[in-house]
């Protein structure tokens, strides 16, 4: 007998899955990135930008506006690993709390979960590499 979380873990694998396989555009690797990230996003981001990235009030933005996570590709990774305070724009709504950083995630793990966020949320058809987030790093303010 399969535990619960055995089953709900194979019950997200197959959602996703099934949600990223009719989307053609998407590779293997970035389904898998993204299927990774997911896990990722629940235990460190869905609690203030909610379960589907919708943000909270004019608390928490979401991370649904697609022109912000493309023009701030670059800074994305910085923000998931430091954190960040003061004023950020999105959908034209202006929010001012400030956000706690995850120094923990690895390279790897940062990649996932900015995959599962920009594909899943965002209009991405590619995943971010682990090489790719070790450079944005480096840059860090």
């Amino acid at each position: 007998m399969i535990n619960r979380f055995t089953f709900g873990t194979i019950c997200l694998v197959s959602m996703l899955y099934f949600l990223f396989s009719c989307n053609s555009d998407l590779s293997v690797e970035t389904m898998q990135y993204a299927t990774n990230g997911q896990k990722l996003y629940v235990k460190h981001c869905q609690n203030c930008h909610g379960a589907n990235a919708e943000g909270l009030g004019k608390l928490y933005p979401p991370l649904t506006d697609v022109q912000y996570l493309n023009e701030n590709r670059s800074k994305l990774a910085c923000i998931v690993k430091n954190g960040m305070s003061g004023e950020i724009k999105v959908n034209n709504v202006t929010y001012n709390q400030q956000m706690p950083g995850v120094p923990e995630l690895s390279a790897v793990d940062i990649a996932y979960v900015l995959t599962y966020v920009t594909t899943y949320f965002g209009d991405s058809k590619t995943h971010f590499k682990k090489e790719e987030i070790e450079e944005f790093l480096k840059n860090c303010k």
